[in-house]
């Protein structure tokens, strides 16, 4: 089962996504995957690492920095 933080997470990136105004399939031609690879990690059938997820962030012009700020300020299960 994925975490409240994970939910958040993956939420957050489709949203960035869709506010780039990108389809899953645009999304993985950008990153050279096939279209299901933005799929499943949408759905969380898929963790992404670090290094994907960075990848990921810049075909979005997000900085990770502040993306993962952000998931955390607003996370449910985080620690102190």
């Amino acid at each position: 089962a994925h975490t409240g933080t994970y939910l958040l997470f993956r939420k957050q990136l489709v949203e960035m996504r869709k506010d780039a105004a990108l389809s899953q399939a645009q999304l993985a031609k950008m990153l050279g995957k096939p279209p299901s690879y933005v799929a499943k990690y949408e759905l969380g059938e898929r963790r992404l690492d670090v290094v994907e997820l960075c990848i990921i962030l810049k075909c979005l012009a997000e900085d990770p920095y502040i993306f993962l700020q952000r998931i955390f300020e607003d996370a449910p299960d985080t620690l102190p």
